[in-house]
């Protein structure tokens, strides 16, 4: 049993460093707006 306690444990530490980085991502990083422009050809807007 005393390994799959390790195992665990080890599971356990790896999932924390993980959603840690997810954290430290959403609050550190701001993600920059800009302007976004698609021309759509007019074939594609025609019924078939």
């Amino acid at each position: 049993m005393p390994t799959l306690f390790r195992f665990l444990a080890f599971i356990g530490i790896i999932a924390g460093l993980i959603f840690g980085g997810m954290i430290a991502l959403v609050t550190f990083v701001q993600p920059v707006q800009r302007e976004m422009i698609e021309i759509v050809p007019p074939s594609k807007l025609q019924p078939k």
